[in-house]
C-alpha cells in the first residue's frame, strides 16, 4: 500500500510498497567511525527556517564524502530545538568536514536562527541496522 507522510519542511515523502519489505535490511558494522549528537536550540518560532537550512545542507552532502550519515530530527516536546546525528568515516573525515566549504556555508546561514550555542556530544556508532523500506524511501 502506498501513502504519503507530511514533513515539517513542506516536502512529501512517498512510502514504498509492501513488496519492498522483502528486501534485506541494511546491516553494517562501523569500526572507527566518529559520531556527533548535536542539540541546536533555535530562536522561538524559527525551527522551520533552521530545518530549511539544514535540509539544503543535507541535499549537498555528496560534497563531503567522509560524512557517511546525517540525521535531522525534531524534538516533539520542544518546538525550539533541532537535533542532529552525524557520523564520519574517521578523524580525518571529521576534520575535512569542519574545513569544507559546505560546512562554512551552513555556519554562515544558521547563526541568525540559533538561540544559544549548540550542545555537542560525541557518540561513535558501532552498528547500523535499517529496514529496507526506510532505505528505499526517497524525497
Amino acid at each position: 500500500m502506498r501513502g504519503s507522510l507530511w514533513c515539517p519542511v513542506d516536502r512529501w515523502v512517498t512510502l514504498v510498497g509492501v513488496r519492498d519489505q522483502d528486501q534485506p535490511p541494511v546491516d553494517a558494522v562501523l569500526p572507527g567511525r566518529i559520531g556527533l549528537l548535536v542539540r541546536i536550540p533555535v530562536q522561538p518560532g524559527r525551527r522551520a527556517g533552521a530545518l530549511d537550512v539544514l535540509n539544503r545542507y543535507v541535499d549537498d552532502l555528496d560534497q563531503e564524502p567522509g560524512t557517511e550519515a546525517f540525521l535531522v530530527a525534531i524534538d516533539p516536546d520542544d518546538l525550539d530545538v533541532v537535533w542532529l546525528y552525524e557520523w564520519f568515516r574517521d578523524e580525518a573525515a571529521l576534520e575535512e568536514h569542519r574545513n569544507a566549504p559546505l560546512f562554512a556555508r551552513l555556519m554562515a546561514e544558521l547563526p541568525d536562527l540559533v538561540a544559544e550555542n549548540p550542545g555537542i556530544m560525541r557518540l561513535d556508532p558501532v552498528r547500523l541496522r535499517m529496514s529496507s523500506v526506510v532505505a528505499a524511501q526517497s524525497l
